[in-house]
């Protein structure tokens, strides 16, 4: 499986609890912070849920 690097890129503010909880459990929290993250089934379902929140980039090897 690949890497991705995840970046949020809009507020939580105003959002659901599952979503302020999945981009804390992504590591974000902030805006413009970005991490790498293997892309596993778990993590590909917590990218879908806030799809709306981040901005994915699949990095090549």
């Amino acid at each position: 499986m690949g890497k991705v690097l995840i970046t949020q890129k809009k507020s939580t503010i105003k959002r659901p609890e599952n979503q302020k909880r999945t981009i804390i459990a992504l590591g974000l929290g902030k805006i413009n912070k970005s991490v790498e993250k293997e892309l596993t089934p778990s993590v590909e379902g917590m990218i879908k849920t806030v799809s709306h929140l981040v901005e994915v980039k699949e990095l090549s090897i």
